[in-house]
């Protein structure tokens, strides 16, 4: 029989330790039955209340492939606390061929043991549900006292060691700055930018992104209010907006809500961290400004011209480089032959990465005529004590050999060709003119975009050698609109230089 073993653990005071209990546990129950282990699956502080797990999922996953037929878990609450996802879960794997026990609770194959284990399973949802509820009193007691339940800290406080929220003085007056920077007018994608220009961070060391920003412009907490589910407890904390000023920002953030769609669209700059200053090498970060008509612009700059004047790389209009990295990205997913060189070459890395599986098999094939060779001399008569002595290693061999082919197939899904073209061709019908789907496009396929005065460079992410396309072959291949938008030289060469990384 092969078996894997399922190990969970979900709260605080429990630790590794736990799950190497579990596992030391399992094994021994795997050995006393006769049950070879091929894999593991830990979900490490997650509740068995529901299936969000991603390694029970993966187990649940991998059970269609026949690799196991066996399922060790400590106990019957760690594979499910909910009587209904049990019994599904269960079900998906029996139709699978493979069987769920427990290591610590004996449970019978007869109509007693289904009897238990529907005992055994109905405590432990009652015991999760009694849980809750005392662990929703503690929280709904702290929240009453201004305590706060976890989460993170918000920029601008520090936790005090009473679980209150307290101002930090160094970060507070930014978060002061960016209410007020917001309520005058200003974009977050600004905000953002020059936030990261001026190298400030959140309070665990990371940037202050765009979503940070704008989770931060609605946070409550800023105003001295903290809530908890139905607990309002105003003047919980130490203000650091002016509450008049918090509500200026909601209507503005509310007003913002509904703009339509085109502008987000305008204001998204999807080569950002993919553009790269050919002269310097530094990154060329989104910019937009108004011209004497009102008109706005937008554009990318080189960060190095914009903060320390080290490069003098003129700036690249934002809707032309957009649309001809987008365009040149289309054009390669099209070709049908390259995709299929794309697959060739993506699955001859795989096979190069991994090489256990090859070798295994090689030492497989290679033991299993060993047996051959043993069987024919023993149907010929040639055996003797120290023949059988052998064939009994070998036998014991071979089966060591196909459970580590078993264990690395769990550890590295297959791949196929037809995986990487379905993956490929799904793009074939995308909507060019969709900010999100050209933002996945980008991200899917370009790795790098380097800028120069006289050419730019396309870095994809597949091997295929190097193309240069002249101006005019562009302006060709450029659609009515992009003809309108001149380049930022008069005699632009795009050079697509592609690598699978």
């Amino acid at each position: 029989m092969k078996g894997v073993i399922y190990a969970r653990y979900s709260s605080d005071n429990q630790r590794e330790e736990s799950i190497d209990g579990q596992l030391r546990e399992c094994k021994e129950f795997a050995d006393k039955n006769g049950i070879e282990i091929i894999g593991e699956y830990i979900d490490r502080a997650l509740s068995a209340k529901t299936d969000n797990r991603p390694e029970f999922q993966k187990m649940i996953k991998d059970s269609y492939r026949k690799l196991f037929d066996t399922i060790i878990v400590w106990k019957v609450d760690r594979f499910a606390r909910n009587r209904y996802d049990s019994a599904h879960y269960k079900h998906l794997l029996k139709k699978n061929g493979v069987k769920v026990v427990s290591a610590r609770e004996h449970i019978s194959e007869g109509a007693e043991g289904i009897i238990l284990e529907s005992m055994l399973e109905g405590y432990a949802e009652y015991y999760s549900v009694e849980l809750t509820e005392k662990v929703n009193r503690g929280l709904m007691e702290n929240a009453l006292k201004g305590k706060l339940n976890g989460g993170t800290i918000p920029l601008g406080y520090r936790l005090t060691k009473e679980q209150t929220l307290e101002i930090n003085e160094e970060t507070a007056p930014v978060v002061l700055e960016i209410f007020t920077r917001y309520n005058d007018g200003e974009q977050i994608k600004s905000i953002e930018k020059d936030l990261a220009l001026r190298e400030l961070t959140n309070n665990y060391g990371g940037p202050i992104t765009y979503n940070r920003i704008h989770y931060l412009l609605k946070n409550r907490r800023y105003i001295g209010e903290y809530r908890f589910r139905d607990v309002v407890h105003k003047n919980a904390f130490p203000a650091i907006v002016p509450e008049d000023l918090f509500n200026s920002v909601q209507k503005k953030l509310e007003k913002n809500k509904i703009a339509p769609a085109r502008n987000k669209a305008e204001d998204e700059y999807i080569l950002t961290t993919k553009l790269k200053c050919g002269k310097c090498g530094a990154y060329m970060v989104g910019e937009s400004g108004k011209s004497m008509t009102g008109a706005i612009h937008r554009y990318y700059k080189c960060a190095n011209t914009k903060k320390k004047k080290l490069c003098n790389k003129k700036s690249v209009k934002k809707a032309w480089i957009e649309d001809l990295v987008v365009q040149k990205t289309m054009n390669m997913i099209m070709d049908d032959k390259l995709v299929e060189r794309i697959a060739d070459s993506i699955i001859e890395i795989l096979a190069q990465e991994n090489t256990t599986i090859p070798k295994l098999q090689a030492k497989l094939k290679e033991t299993e005529k060993y047996i051959d060779n043993m069987l024919t001399a023993i149907q010929q008569g040639l055996i003797n004590v120290s023949a059988k002595k052998r064939l009994d290693e070998l036998e014991e061999t071979k089966k060591e050999i196909e459970t580590a082919i078993l264990a690395e197939k769990l550890q590295k899904p297959e791949i196929t060709k037809e995986h990487i073209r379905c993956f490929v061709n799904r793009f074939k019908e995308i909507d060019v003119k969709d900010i999100e789907s050209r933002k996945k496009l980008i991200d899917s396929f370009v790795n790098s975009v380097y800028v120069y005065d006289d050419k730019i460079l396309i870095t994809f992410n597949y091997q295929d050698g190097t193309k240069e396309i002249s101006l005019e072959e562009v302006s060709d291949e450029t659609s009515s609109d992009l003809k309108k938008i001149s380049p930022p030289k008069k005699h632009l060469t795009l050079l697509c230089r592609v690598f699978f990384l």
